[in-house]
């Protein structure tokens, strides 16, 4: 099998952080423990130190300084591994010496297998001069897939099982040294720990189930299925009640997503609750400090909806046109939200917004910031918050299909192009004149935690960054260098001309720089004065393939481990390289200097003047742990503090926005801010100056007559099922909201009033106790005008069945009257979809009855589906067209009826098997009989005669050859020649029920009268036997076949003549009454979304009545 080496490049658990939180359908809100091997490096009181094996300098040479880097070097065993890793820093001061301890998990990848094959735990408590292998503490045969450490508690360690293998978990509460092993029955996907309890853990399982643990993982409990993943949180403290709270979203029971809280060992269904109550978009839930986001899409468009501090769900408002489609929530710090939204025209850019403290209205900050897909198809926007200042962010915006890049010290009140440096690396003069020419810099992350990225920034090394870019027209991805400022990117030197990983040293003290690069290296370079000259070191004798580097995220950041292998198929080597004999002493007052945060020569930065203290650039000495930064802050507002919306540092209003619109929370007698369509940044901190001239103004509430009053339902709906509340919902533009009469007349007899909006802000409910169409309206009225708005509301009782009523036999290119017969009969307002023969397109009507003209013969196929709300249901039939047919009504023996079920499966069987007997007796073909046995009791049915398949042309022949058929078909029946066996000793009789059969019907004009004569005797005939037969014998059903048998289709059955010589049909094969009945009641299908349904019933149509 061939190996190679590979990494982890995914976040810590406890981490979970992302540049960009989505909400929608939208990325997950935040980065969970994602599943895959770690390698965590700690610094614990811990085990015992072991002898050095595998273990050399690195190198003595130096360059320019008389000092030397001590390194180490130790050979992991293990030949093409993946090594994975994971960076966390404790520590523990004690009297003695400290004792670091180094998690490395490494696996086995069989490519030819496709699976991990084997893994090695390895454990340094020297900070990686030697490692001890665990193996055998954790099981010989025992795969791992991933480690984690407690961010709470850095002793406690969890290792999870390949769940290939096994499904376990092993736990260390010794910083690794020993193991417990726990079977578990789920296979875990993602972990997510408490922020404050180190015994509280969330486990999200392969089939989207949320288990909770106080005990560490020694125990788990189910708290819910169909978890959406990476949307379940923990509990905020201070602003959650309960620390043991979960936030979730989760798919419940009526099949939509809500967003759901309960307690990890309270999780019943009677114990959760909703703090939202309509159900949400999928993957939009995100829960972030102080607030908690999500969507709803209604009518194809995205609402967006926030809570502050737990408050209830307001949506948010963005400029009125905006009409997003994506939006991502960047950051949430300060009690403000900067998000990014893509607007309805934009593809590969989104604009960047900024929120009052609330997360309620957003002011556009930058428009058309580049983003780009991820590895696992996550945006990524080009946006990047400098470190260890607050209000700096650059940003890669799209202008005119150039990337260029900006930069802002407010926050995003204003941005500019960034200045290119004035020389290059030789120290000849840069010609780049703005706004033409400027620097462009790369705004990516390192999705490898042990890379430096294209830029960087420390929060312990304020106003340093270090980034990947090039000078010119645009951002480019050839001919790139690293550049640096030391002044918060005001100012900007060249550093490198290729790319470069960096990394700080002692608050920054300190560059270590290392050359990106697919071909082994054994140099590495070091700079005291941030960046203006570099020494040169060697970190290995022999060149090496790096991987990475370990470097300690603490402030005092002075020991990295390389990792890397000499060739594939050589062991991993990790080179430990200690620079704590480069800073020789501990530093005194006279190493530091201050500087000042400008913005291009303006000293006031976010509303303060701000003066850092660093160390004097060259100055090799240690800062350690007790160092601190004074900042001076001297506050002074000025212009600059406050938002404006556009151009020439005026605020211009929207070209909808009216600056004369008072709130509808003013009434008369009251007072308003009158906005000046400026405010301050939140995080601003201004105290003086300009402050008057911009803040709002109080004044006095003149009252309005109440104009823009809309009228619309909770869920966005214009239909409703009857016996249901409907929830309705009333919004005034303009108006006192105080001192406003409310009315809302239902349209069903029913209204209510109201003095004030305060009720209705809620909704109103209401339940309509019939189906049909109502006009809803609303009526608002003060002593200075009124206003109405109206709604239409289909108010629906579901359909459950249709039955289409047509003719079995029709003229051509005459009318024929075809009706859908829906159940129940009072739905409310209803929509018929027809098909005829092999037409694509339906014809729309609202009626449930219409006439069509068929001018092809043979069989034609009649369609019909009747939708009402989300309910569709369908029946289709077949009808037989020619130019003329006869026909005879048919009549059975009394016994039949008592066998009778009365559904349409056993009248279909029934006329199948008379139509066999009759082709058999009198050897007529079957295409020319069509027997059709209609609904109800006593059981009767008509025969159809139907001419010979192309003998159209041959109209007189063919007219002759039909009245011998007929003359044949009347002997038989006449002679009781056709008789069948429904079941043993049960033999029926088939005869005809009149003495003269029906003239010849067909499409002329000369034979109308003959029809109608035809019809009449029919009717009278078989009104006589009916009564006739109801006199004689009293039949159960008689008042249900009275109502209902005119609604029925006339369904094709045959006719039996009584004589022992007659051939005998027997209905053994066919299916029993009583199984007919139930499979007619099966295929009823109840009001469910978008169904499809084709069955019939003879029972009586009953009226939709109210629940």
């Amino acid at each position: 099998a061939q190996h190679e080496p590979a990494m982890s490049l995914e976040p810590s658990a406890q981490e979970r952080h992302q540049p960009a939180k989505r909400v929608g359908v939208v990325q997950p809100g935040e980065e969970k423990a994602s599943g895959r091997p770690y390698c965590s490096l700690q610094y614990l009181k811990g085990a015992c130190r072991k002898e050095r094996p595998f273990i050399r300098e690195c190198s003595d040479r130096t360059r320019h300084n008389g000092f030397k880097l001590k390194g180490d070097r130790f050979r992991l065993d293990i030949k093409k591994k993946f090594l994975t890793m994971k960076v966390v820093k404790h520590w523990k001061r004690f009297p003695r010496d400290e004792l670091d301890v180094i998690l490395i998990l490494t696996k086995l990848y069989d490519f030819n297998l496709g699976s991990v094959t084997e893994s090695s735990l390895w454990r340094s408590t020297d900070y990686g001069t030697t490692y001890e292998k665990l193996n055998d503490k954790v099981g010989l045969k025992t795969v791992l897939s991933y480690l984690y450490v407690s961010p709470t508690n850095k002793r406690k360690i969890m290792l999870l099982s390949d769940p290939e293998i096994e499904s376990s978990i092993l736990i260390s509460s010794d910083e690794g040294a020993t193991y417990q092993k726990y079977r578990l029955n789920f296979y875990i996907q993602s972990l997510l720990f408490h922020p404050k309890q180190e015994e509280w853990i969330l486990a999200y399982s392969l089939d989207q189930k949320l288990y909770s643990s106080m005990d560490f993982g020694r125990k788990w409990q189910l708290m819910h299925e169909q978890v959406t993943p990476n949307r379940f949180y923990w509990s905020v403290t201070g602003l959650d009640k309960e620390p043991d709270l979960v936030h979730m979203e989760a798919r419940t029971a009526d099949g939509h997503t809500h967003y759901l809280t309960c307690r990890i060992q309270e999780c019943l269904e009677t114990k959760r609750s909703g703090p939202f109550s309509r159900s949400i978009d999928i993957s939009s839930l995100v829960v972030q400090d102080e607030y908690i986001f999500i969507q709803v899409t209604t009518g194809g468009r995205a609402n967006y909806y926030v809570s502050y501090r737990r408050e209830p769900f307001a949506q948010i408002k963005l400029p009125k046109y905006s009409l997003p489609k994506d939006m991502h929530i960047i950051s949430t710090d300060e009690n403000q939200v900067f998000a990014a939204v893509q607007e309805w025209n934009q593809n590969d850019t989104y604009n960047l917004y900024i929120s009052d403290t609330r997360g309620v209205y957003f002011t556009l900050a930058l428009e058309n910031v580049k983003s780009s897909r991820g590895l696992e198809g996550n945006i990524i926007i080009d946006l990047y918050e400098v470190a260890g200042i607050k209000g700096i962010f650059l940003a890669n915006r799209k202008i005119d299909d150039q990337i260029k890049t900006f930069i802002t010290y407010n926050k995003g009140r204003d941005w500019r192009l960034l200045q290119a440096p004035d020389t290059d690396l030789r120290g000849d003069p840069v010609v780049c004149q703005l706004p033409f020419c400027s620097l462009h810099l790369h705004l990516q992350l390192s999705e490898n935690p042990y890379t430096s990225g294209s830029i960087s920034s420390k929060e312990t090394a304020p106003g340093l960054l270090v980034a990947t870019g090039n000078i010119g027209s645009e951002l480019s991805y050839t001919d790139v260098g690293v550049f640096i400022s030391s002044d918060g990117g005001n100012s900007w030197r060249q550093i490198f001309e290729e790319e470069y990983n960096v990394w700080f040293l002692d608050w920054g003290g300190a560059l270590v720089a290392m050359k990106r690069t697919s071909v082994p290296i054994r140099h590495m370079w070091v700079s005291f004065d941030e960046g203006r000259s570099w020494s040169k070191y060697s970190f290995t004798s022999t060149p090496l393939f790096v991987d990475g580097s370990l470097v300690d995220p603490g402030i005092e950041t002075q020991i990295m481990t390389v990792f890397g292998h000499f060739s594939l198929r050589s062991e991993w080597q990790l080179v430990k390289v200690d620079y704590k004999s480069i800073f020789n002493r501990r530093c005194n007052k006279d190493d530091y200097q201050t500087w000042h945060l400008h913005n291009q020569g303006e000293p006031c930065v976010m509303g303060e003047r701000k003066i850092y203290k660093k160390r004097k650039p060259g100055v090799q000495c240690s800062l350690g742990r007790d160092y601190s930064q004074s900042v001076v802050s001297e506050p002074l507002c000025d212009f600059g503090d406050f938002c404006r919306l556009h151009s020439n540092n005026q605020c211009v209003p929207a070209f909808w926005f009216s600056p004369s619109s008072l709130s509808k929370d003013c009434s008369i007698g009251q007072s308003y801010l009158n906005s000046t369509g400026y405010r301050r940044i939140v995080s601003n901190n201004c105290t003086d100056g300009l402050r008057e001239r911009y803040m709002a103004k109080m004044e006095k509430c003149p009252g309005k007559a109440p104009r823009g009053l809309h009228i619309l339902t909770t869920d966005g709906k214009l239909v409703t099922e009857q016996g249901h509340n409907a929830t309705f919902i009333i919004l005034m533009e303009e108006g006192d909201l105080q001192r406003t009469n409310i009315q809302l007349d239902f349209g069903d007899g029913i209204a209510v009033s109201y003095a004030n909006f305060s009720p209705v802000e809620d909704g109103i409910r209401h339940v309509y106790k019939s189906a049909g169409i109502f006009q809803v309206t609303a009526y608002a009225e003060n002593s200075l005008g009124s206003d109405t708005a109206v709604l239409f509301l289909h108010v629906v009782c579901p359909v459950e069945h249709v039955h289409l009523s047509v003719p079995f036999v029709a003229i051509r290119n005459k009318d024929v009257n075809i009706t859908a017969v829906v159940w129940p009969s009072q739905a409310g307002t209803l929509t018929y979809f027809w098909w005829f023969g092999n037409s694509t397109k339906p014809l729309i009507t609202l009626e449930s009855s219409i006439s069509y003209v068929f001018t092809v013969e043979g069989m034609n196929t009649v369609t019909v589906q009747v939708a009402a709300g989300n309910t569709l249901i369908q029946d289709t039939k077949e009808i037989a067209v020619h130019e003329y047919f006869q026909s005879q009504l048919l009549s059975f023996s009394p016994n039949l009826d008592y066998h009778n079920p009365d559904i349409p499966e056993w009248r279909q069987d029934i006329g199948k098997v008379i139509k066999r007997a009759l082709a058999q007796v009198t050897g007529i073909p079957d295409e020319q009989i069509l027997v059709a046995v209609f609904p109800g009791l006593p059981t009767s049915a008509e025969l159809f005669i139907l001419p010979h398949k192309n003998t159209t042309e041959r109209r007189k022949s063919s007219e002759a050859d039909l009245e011998q058929v007929v003359e044949i078909l009347f002997n038989a029946l006449n002679q009781n020649l056709v008789q069948f066996e429904l079941k043993p000793g049960v033999e029926v009789i088939v005869y005809v029920t009149q003495l003269t059969l029906a003239p010849l019907v067909d499409s002329s004009t000369g034979h109308s009268s003959s029809a109608m004569l035809m019809l009449l005797s029919v009717v009278f005939v078989g009104l006589a036997v009916f009564l006739i037969y109801k006199f004689k014998r009293k039949i159960p059903w008689i008042n249900i076949y009275a109502q209902v048998q005119h609604d029925k289709e006339q369904e094709m059955i045959g006719s039996v003549s009584q004589s022992e010589n007659a051939p005998k049909i027997t209905l053994s094969e066919f299916t029993d009454p009583e199984e007919l009945m139930d499979k007619e009641l099966d295929t009823r299908v109840m009001g469910s979304i978008s169904t499809i349904a084709n069955s019939e019933s003879t029972k009586e149509i009953p009226n939709c009545t109210s629940v």
